[in-house]
């Protein structure tokens, strides 16, 4: 017969339970982990890996894009890539003009672009990403992340930042535009100086372009996440999904030479200073790569249900008014959504998730149909073929979708 002891430490029976007791709780709690439902982005994004690419050809399976632009490639009338794809399949890849004139090296399907505001839905993803970890919320106060914070800002949301509506004078809407445009700076700076500026309008009581606040979301990114915006978008996104010709445009990335039409012709846009705008329009990329994205993005790979409905939603006000006499767009959360065919003739009236981009020596259009999963691209680096690029990209995204093909700008 066992003695019982009669000091601290229990009876046996007790401390065995104890201990079956704590077991239980941690194989409960490890299997809590291992068969919880696990979110959509991290499945299909993070587990899975990336799909083997297409080889580099050329294909050019829309007559009638490919007749436009035998018409203007050779002349210069557009310079650039453009890629149209109906889900998987790419019906049109194809490139012309210069990578660097003063070298005579030509543009190759693989080219580097530099993407300027294409790069805006690209920052609202990491932050939608990091609420979708559970790391912030959308509705989290700006001044949560962002200190010492003006008391100005104190009603101001991450929502606010995303949609355009914080209220926060844009970078180009401020004294000494021209200085800054040239000058680097590092994040803290660019916060800085949005927080000596009072507020244009109370947020969320109107919406107007805002370059300063996706550069503040951009710090918040950094702030959530403990690295810079660069790094985060590599981890969260670019090396889950193969992107490997996409960052951050740091000079030294090979990116295709920038031009404007200038006296004198086509002219080199060499000093991007990408710095100031590190959250609104600091990316690089190709089309393939865009391909990649727009696909996992658009298809559920990278965000769950709701935060992608987020992004796409409209958070306007509803007093809003028109853009130039037609219905405008949603304000999503770096995303727009329109009938952009409305702006071409003849027209077409497909809702279409888009965003533009204007940077030193780059002008480009991305665009998604979803009702019928029809993808284009349109990069070029001319600064000033804004119109060539709509054109280009209405002309393709109306061809893949059966529409009368546009023939020009609608005036």
């Amino acid at each position: 017969m066992y003695n019982v002891p009669r000091h601290s430490g229990g009876h046996p029976r007790l401390t065995i339970a104890v201990i079956v007791g704590l077991v239980l709780l941690v194989v409960g709690t490890v299997a809590w982990f291992t068969v919880r439902p696990q979110p959509q982005f991290e499945t299909a994004a993070a587990a899975e890996p990336p799909a083997p690419r297409p080889p580099l050809v050329v294909i050019e399976a829309l007559p009638h894009l490919k007749a436009q632009l035998d018409r203007w490639g050779p002349t210069g009338q557009f310079t650039g890539g453009i890629l149209v794809a109906k889900g998987d399949q790419v019906l049109y890849r194809q490139v012309y003009g210069d990578a660097d004139r003063s070298l005579g090296k030509p543009l190759a399907l693989d080219s580097r672009f530099r993407l300027a505001s294409v790069s805006k839905q690209f920052t609202a993803a990491a932050v939608l990403r990091l609420q979708d970890e559970g790391v912030l919320s959308v509705d989290d106060p700006v001044c949560k992340w962002i200190q010492p914070c003006p008391a100005a800002w104190a009603q101001i949301r991450l929502h606010h930042l995303l949609s355009h509506s914080s209220g926060i004078p844009d970078l180009m809407a401020r004294p000494g535009w021209g200085l800054r445009r040239v000058t680097p700076a590092t994040m803290e700076e660019l916060t800085a100086d949005s927080e000596r500026y009072p507020l244009q309008f109370a947020p969320g009581t109107k919406v107007s372009y805002n370059n300063a606040g996706f550069n503040l979301a951009a710090a918040v990114v950094e702030k959530a996440s403990g690295m810079p915006i660069q790094d985060y978008l590599q981890k969260a996104f670019f090396k889950p999904l193969g992107m490997a010709d996409t960052g951050f445009d740091d000079g030294v990335s090979g990116v295709v030479m920038g031009y404007a039409n200038l006296e004198g012709g086509p002219t080199p846009q060499p000093n991007a200073n990408v710095s100031i705008i590190p959250g609104a329009g600091a990316l690089y990329s190709t089309l393939d790569d865009l391909l990649v994205w727009e696909r996992a993005l658009h298809g559920g790979k990278l965000l769950t249900a709701e935060s992608y409905a987020q992004m796409i939603a409209d958070h306007a006000p509803a007093d809003t008014p028109k853009e130039r006499g037609r219905p405008r767009r949603d304000w999503g959360y770096g995303v727009f959504v329109n009938s952009i065919g409305r702006r071409v003739t003849p027209d077409f009236l497909d809702r279409q998730i888009f965003h533009t981009g204007s940077w030193s020596g780059f002008r480009n259009l991305m665009t998604y149909q979803p009702d019928e999963d029809v993808t284009v691209i349109v990069l070029s680096n001319n600064y000033h073929q804004r119109d060539v690029v709509f054109l280009l990209s209405q002309q393709g995204m109306a061809e893949a979708l059966g529409r009368p093909v546009p023939v020009s700008m609608a005036r």
